[in-house]
């Protein structure tokens, strides 16, 4: 007998984070939830994340096992870049990235564009070691050598 689509977890996304969530009166740690919702690779950088003071809830400084609930504002200094986002659905597993969408209410800013760096120097492959007179252009490019 064939699955159904809807029956089936990871073609329905409400269904993936119904799986996901806590069984009732459960309550989800806050390093594990920023790891179920992709903002971390790993629960370990959550809770490492956390012990530094990289995670706010509602402001407050927290520690690795602080619960979650829905409603919370959860703040997330990570890779030169915060994250503000809202609480909308408790998970405990990893899921996807679209279910983990569903699962914040993202405030976050802008991440900041990438400064245009203008390519120094390209070398054919295989051309060997730059002589004297192409490191020099080189430096000249980058702006480290001194002007003639």
């Amino acid at each position: 007998m064939a699955a159904t689509p809807a029956a089936d977890p990871a073609a329905d996304p409400v269904a993936a984070a119904k799986a996901a969530a806590p069984a009732s009166g459960e309550t989800v740690r806050v390093d594990s939830w920023i790891w179920s919702v992709r903002l971390v690779k790993t629960r370990s950088m959550g809770a490492t994340a956390c012990r530094g003071g990289h995670v706010r809830v509602n402001g407050e400084r927290v520690k690795p096992a602080y619960a979650v609930r829905v409603g919370d504002e959860v703040r997330l200094r990570h890779a030169d870049r915060e994250r503000i986002v809202i609480v909308k659905r408790v998970i405990r597993k990893r899921v996807g990235p679209p279910v983990a969408a569903e699962c914040y209410v993202d405030n976050s800013p802008p991440p900041p564009p990438r400064e245009a760096v203008a390519p120094a120097g390209i070398r054919d492959r295989g051309t060997g070691r730059p002589t004297k007179r192409d490191r020099r252009e080189l430096e000249r490019l980058r702006g480290l050598g001194t002007p003639e």
